[in-house]
């Protein structure tokens, strides 16, 4: 089997983050740390789908924004704080626009 063949394989048997969130927030205690870091978390999340919609590994990620892999995997579950550097970074490593915004 070619590497791009396994590579499909592995993503395509990728977990939901959306199921696996859904579940976790029937935990009182998860629920509680979410709530708390909630925004982070949400952003976390998002970078993990963007990266895996563009069939991205978290080296290729890192390589890109010109970190390495364990900070990626940092990033990616809410253990480190994002600047709006980084998260520009981020996104056009990922082919993506990053907005910002307020809403009152």
């Amino acid at each position: 089997m070619k590497i791009k063949e396994k590579q499909t394989k592995i993503i395509e048997k990728a977990i939901n983050l959306d199921d696996v969130l859904r579940e976790e927030l029937k935990n009182p205690k998860f629920k509680k740390y979410f709530d708390e870091y909630g925004r982070q978390l949400e952003l976390s999340l998002q970078i993990i789908k963007l990266r895996q919609a563009r069939k991205m590994s978290q080296l290729e990620l890192a390589e890109k924004i010109g970190t390495t892999q364990g900070n990626v995997a940092r990033i990616e579950s809410g253990q480190q704080n994002f600047t709006v550097k980084l998260l520009d970074k981020v996104a056009s490593a990922l082919n993506s626009d990053l907005s910002i915004k307020f809403i009152i």
